[in-house]
């Protein structure tokens, strides 16, 4: 007797935007009124509005105590930096350019944090002099520190950024755990503090991160309860009490067939528990909690135009006019991962019933420039628009413009 067949994984439901008259609205603008306005495509859209309800969603979910920051390195756009700023209790970033336009956005210096490995002594000058939270990474950075605090005649604010000797079950990317150019290892940090004491150094706490793109609220949870463990441990050799204690984000959100949104429900409950705690262990320290793709995602699209369709030994291809040059994520990163589909849709025929099996390519010579793979898409001609969803995060400026001399493309925020 044969097993029934199981049914194929289906992407989660984009509902985040809206459609009217068979347009996608972006801002509440009609898609084809949107290229319009943007004067070219291909471009990057990000719904400014879809962004507040995702802050306001996690305000809701999260305790009141706990801060929440953006990881600038998802999406450096600076209309957006801006937007952010406004929203979050601070910005993370992971380079001097980062900090330059996090601060020509207003966000506030003291609530400003410097992560990542092999900073110059350039961009270190840059966080002392603008009185950012410098996340430490290794002893090179506490003799320079030292250094240009003394030159500069101003304190060196600074956090411990701790490669944890555990990893985040169930991540997309792994960040600590085990060899990582991340941080300091945890069981080198009781000397890199004495360190940071005997130059006099700022001390204000500790950032661990584990790892990203989570789906599974039990992992982020056992994350977040180990981190807190091991920064309590770490806390008993610090210089001075723990102000600051980043526990990482690692939220992730649906991209592929089978994938489901993330219940935060789970999560609010684990932080309440630790927040309780923390006012007992470190009164003085305040949980951060640092997300990226999870606040800006899910709000922004990469749309292209139709221009050309052809039909090669019964496949049909539609290509159009951008390419892995401005989405290398969902072109499956230059072959180096087993290739999934992104969310995708015929942005100017949202309610059409007439559907085929389509690839889409962009204009590139190269066959790894794969946007869509035999997907069931409404038939699409010359001039219709593509639109990939979940492109919010690690789209345009994660990908390589350059790559054969294709224009870059365009962003909006609506």
């Amino acid at each position: 007797m044969s097993l029934p067949e199981r049914p194929m994984p289906v992407h989660a439901s984009m509902n985040q935007l809206a459609s009217a008259d068979g347009q996608l609205l972006v801002g509440g603008i009609p898609l084809e009124r949107l290229a319009a306005r943007t004067g070219q495509t291909p471009f990057y859209a990000y719904d400014r509005q879809l962004l507040i309800e995702r802050v306001a969603e996690l305000r809701a979910a999260l305790p009141n105590s706990v801060k929440l920051h953006y990881a600038m390195k998802a999406n450096p756009m600076p209309a957006l930096i801006g937007v952010m700023a406004g929203l979050v209790d601070g910005i993370d970033v992971a380079s001097g350019g980062e900090l330059k336009v996090a601060l020509d956005a207003g966000a506030d210096p003291a609530e400003i944090s410097f992560a990542g490995p092999g900073k110059r002594r350039g961009e270190l000058t840059q966080a002392v002099a603008a009185g950012v939270l410098i996340n430490i990474e290794s002893f090179r950075e506490v003799s320079e520190l030292a250094n240009i605090s003394a030159e500069l005649g101003l304190p060196a604010r600074v956090a411990v950024r701790v490669n944890p000797d555990f990893e985040l079950k169930g991540s997309g990317m792994k960040m600590g755990g085990g060899p990582k150019q991340f941080g300091v290892d945890a069981e080198l940090v009781p000397e890199l503090l004495s360190e940071i004491g005997r130059t006099g150094l700022a001390f204000e706490g500790f950032h661990l991160f584990a790892g990203s793109q989570n789906l599974r609220a039990e992992s982020i949870c056992e994350a977040q309860q180990k981190s807190y463990e091991l920064a309590l441990r770490l806390a008993a050799d610090a210089p001075s009490p723990v102000r600051f204690l980043n526990l990482g984000g690692g939220f992730g959100i649906p991209y592929f067939p089978g994938e489901t949104r993330l219940d935060l429900a789970p999560i609010g409950s684990n932080l309440d528990t630790l927040v309780q705690r923390a006012a007992t262990d470190m009164p003085d320290a305040h949980i951060v909690i640092e997300l990226g793709r999870y606040l800006v995602g899910e709000a922004g699209i990469y749309v292209a135009r139709v221009v050309d369709r052809k039909v090669s030994r019964g496949q049909t291809y539609l290509v159009v006019d951008g390419g892995l040059n401005h989405h290398l994520s969902a072109s499956g990163n230059f072959g180096q991962v087993i290739r999934k589909n992104y969310p995708v849709a015929i942005g100017n025929r949202m309610n059409s019933a007439n559907c085929e099996s389509v690839s889409v390519v962009g204009p590139l010579c190269t066959p790894l420039d794969l946007l869509a793979d035999r997907m069931e898409l409404p038939v699409a001609g010359l001039g219709d628009l593509v639109v990939i969803f979940q492109s919010g995060a690690y789209g345009a400026s994660a990908s390589p413009h350059g790559f054969l001399g294709h224009p870059a493309p365009l962003e909006v925020l609506v």
